[in-house]
């Protein structure tokens, strides 16, 4: 299995369903699926509008053997110039 084919996927998946994908930072394959870790710009126009910094989301988006994303999840929320997630902050 291609890692582009498993990245267009989860990509095209995305972009119908939630928002278009910023950036992809892993793909590993797992013992019964594939685990695909990325990076979405949420509220880009509301955050535009009032001046403040993009919030990324970071997902983990899992997909089977036939290619078809079975779940995903948002794991974490920061400011794009932020190096910590924040839910990492203030531990």
């Amino acid at each position: 299995m291609k890692l582009e084919e498993i990245m267009d996927t989860v990509s095209s998946f995305f972009e119908n369903h939630v928002r278009p994908v910023h950036r992809i930072t892993s793909v590993n394959e797992k013992d019964e699926y594939w685990e695909v870790r990325l990076e979405v710009i949420e509220e880009k126009e509301y955050m535009k509008r009032y001046g403040r910094d993009q919030l990324i989301g970071e997902y983990i988006a899992k997909l089977n053997d036939d290619l078809e994303v079975t779940s995903f999840e948002r794991i974490g929320l920061r400011k794009r110039t932020s190096v910590k997630r924040e839910d990492e902050e203030g531990r």
